[in-house]
């Protein structure tokens, strides 16, 4: 079961003007289960969005990077079961062939179609049975589908991941709904998961751009469950322009930061449901890094920290064997940095701990006190490296018996 999340009720999940989705079972890998979204935008609707930094991307990434460079985009298309990566120009074909499908129902062009795969790598994708289902999941068009399409794009999810937020800019009220899935093969560049955010804002397409890899750095890529990047990662907003604000063109337009922190938060919130979800998880741990030089050092100090399974099975284990977490940041890549200068507490719930300083255990750490923190289930980590001004924030989680299990039975 996921820490400390619930999926939002359908009624919770506000409808975004000018965005239609419908669901529909297809059959791509397993029978009776959803596993097909169609989701339908208003002409007009300005997209963006970020991919995985796999070198073995798949087929629908290259499809989609490629028809984002092309054209206005009218409709985006989602399966489960089935990753359609490591298949070749059948794959390719079969992502091609999947936008054409689309296009002829919703009368749109085939490079107007955004396609993305989730699921088994290395398997041909069956797109006569995924064309097959694409009428009834455009008869199931509505604007309230989002409850039931955050559902039908899972794999080892155990819950669904979806948020609303609204924010007011210059009197008109934005509304911004999005759902993600994702639960193992977790690590940015991108955060290995499918993320989809849909608004009515009216926004600038380079700014809308600039957003979209700004706030993905803040959130899908600040997460790892398991240091897998995948071959399919996706983040994708969609700004439909019909909330009637004043067209936000740059960072001096008014609304413009309102707009970024609710996007941000939004982002932020189904990136961290991920984490809560992840394979096996029983503890979500926030690392946080402060006083580097720069940030990327901060985040090269939480990703070692928090990609360590022995720090990970240490935490399901509530076993303060903390010697590891000095471990971790000692190997961060850091050459120059003075160990004799840093400093980690441990926290949960308003309480923090002490636990190294000047190099070693802090004087007056007692083990029973990391043991009372480590056994809860939301744990925080702060280092302080003492050398500058920077910081970074990372979340992730634990590693149980139940993260190999799922694993080794993921095809099953």
């Amino acid at each position: 079961m996921p820490v400390n999340y619930v999926t939002p009720s359908a009624a919770s999940l506000a409808p975004v003007a000018g965005v239609r989705i419908g669901i529909a079972e297809a059959g791509i890998r397993k029978k009776g289960r959803r596993d097909l979204t169609l989701i339908e935008v208003d002409e007009g609707s300005r997209v963006a969005g970020v991919f995985t930094k796999n070198r073995f991307c798949a087929a629908p990434v290259h499809v989609c990077r490629a028809h984002l460079a092309q054209a206005s985009v009218r409709a985006l298309v989602i399966n489960t079961g089935i990753a359609n990566a490591g298949t070749g120009e059948q794959g390719m074909a079969a992502a091609r062939e999947t936008c054409e499908g689309v296009a002829k129902l919703l009368e749109v062009a085939p490079n107007q179609v955004l396609p993305f795969s989730t699921g088994v790598i290395l398997e041909q994708l069956p797109v006569d049975r995924l064309v097959a289902g694409l009428p009834a999941a455009a008869a199931d068009l509505r604007a309230d589908g989002w409850f039931d399409a955050a559902h039908a794009i899972m794999t080892t999810d155990t819950v669904a991941k979806a948020a609303s937020r609204s924010v007011e800019l210059g009197g008109r009220t934005v509304t911004l709904t999005g759902m993600s899935k994702g639960a193992g093969m977790i690590r940015p560049n991108m955060a290995t998961m499918l993320g989809f955010i849909a608004t009515d804002v009216h926004i600038a397409q380079d700014m809308l751009e600039g957003l979209v890899r700004e706030v993905a750095d803040l959130s899908f890529n600040s997460i790892t469950v398991d240091g897998d990047t995948s071959t399919n990662d996706a983040f994708v907003v969609i700004a439909t322009g019909q909330a009637e604000n004043a067209e936000i063109i740059d960072e001096q337009s008014n609304g413009y930061a309102a707009f970024r922190e609710a996007l941000a938060g939004i982002a932020i919130e189904l990136a961290q449901a991920l984490v809560r979800d992840g394979e096996g998880a029983t503890k979500f741990i926030e690392v946080a890094v402060e006083g580097g030089r720069d940030r990327d050092e901060c985040r090269a100090v939480a990703y070692a920290v928090s990609h360590s399974p022995l720090v990970k099975t240490a935490f399901f284990a509530s076993d303060p064997n903390l010697g590891r977490i000095l471990a971790a940041v000692g190997y961060a890549g850091i050459d120059d940095l003075d160990v004799g200068k840093v400093s980690v507490w441990l926290s949960s719930a308003g309480e923090e701990v002490l636990v190294a300083e000047r190099g070693g255990r802090a004087t007056g750490y007692r083990e029973e006190d990391g043991a009372r923190i480590m056994q809860r289930a939301e744990i925080g980590v702060r280092i302080a490296l003492a050398r500058g001004d920077a910081a970074a924030t990372v979340w992730t989680c634990d590693f149980s018996y139940d993260y190999v299990k799922i694993n080794a039975e993921y095809r099953s």
